[in-house]
């Protein structure tokens, strides 16, 4: 069978973004996600025994659906905390059990303004860990989150080059769209980037225009948008439910590409 990925797609892809306490949680959450026609699974391990956390619990994990999983550990790790040499091993087994793809932040090993290290050491290790996760037949996606900040779009494009110069195969913002002028700009700025780009890339905001942003960026280059199953409450995020992604994009025919 044709091994899906979230790389090298015709159409964007919507994916489960999950949270879950335990890998038969993260099984369940996934099985309800294809369901609801998900392209793929996006699993925060951060709430993850470290027990559980092992080759052949991911392995096991990824056969619960006929999906694609990406893995991911931000700095608020329940047990590893904001230590970032001791949450990556951890994905590196995510990567060796078969996920499509890791997410590297972009301030890894030497936390910085706008999620963007510049520091040679860190740069450094960012590209040898790169290196092992596409080692182990995984991609990279380098992520950097800022939903505080408005950024224009060709800062946006700038801060996106850097991340793809680092070696990663999709390239992920976060940022704020709170205003008039802000939507505006984000609009201008998924199109900059859809032109200028050879990666696909994920563009996000925050705000009163966050969830406008995230209807409308399949439709101008986004690659990949993250939805949830059903809404609960630990969710903070600005995501729409999966079932709702699918039918505004199932219904709506246009794109940038094929504007006629």
């Amino acid at each position: 069978m044709l091994k899906r990925s979230f790389v090298g797609r015709q159409e964007p892809a919507v994916a489960l973004l999950y949270s879950p306490e335990s890998l038969a949680e993260a099984a369940a959450a996934a099985r309800s996600a294809e369901a609801d026609g998900a392209d793929g699974i996006a699993v925060e391990i951060s709430n993850l025994p470290l027990e559980e956390r092992s080759v052949d619990g991911f392995r096991g994990l990824m056969k619960a659906v006929c999906l694609p999983f990406m893995f991911i550990d931000y700095r608020k790790d329940k047990f590893c905390g904001a230590d970032d040499d001791a949450r990556q091993p951890y994905l590196l087994k995510a990567a060796e059990a078969g996920a499509d793809v890791i997410d590297v932040i972009g301030d890894l090993y030497a936390p910085a303004p706008r999620e963007l290290t510049m520091d040679p050491a860190a740069v450094k290790r960012q590209k040898a860990l790169i290196r092992k996760i596409h080692a182990r037949g995984a991609h990279v996606l380098i992520s950097s989150h800022m939903p505080q900040e408005a950024l224009k779009a060709e800062e946006v494009l700038d801060h996106l080059l850097v991340q793809r110069d680092r070696g990663a195969d999709i390239l992920k913002i976060v940022v704020k769209c709170d205003s008039d002028e802000e939507f505006a700009e984000s609009v201008r700025t998924m199109l900059l980037l859809r032109r200028e780009l050879d990666k696909p890339f994920i563009y996000l905001a925050g705000g009163r225009f966050g969830r406008a942003v995230r209807y409308l960026g399949p439709k101008l280059g986004v690659a990949v948008e993250f939805a949830v199953h059903d809404y609960d409450a630990r969710g903070v995020y600005p995501q729409p439910t999966i079932r709702s992604f699918r039918q505004v994009l199932d219904n709506f025919h246009w794109d940038a590409e094929n504007s006629l």
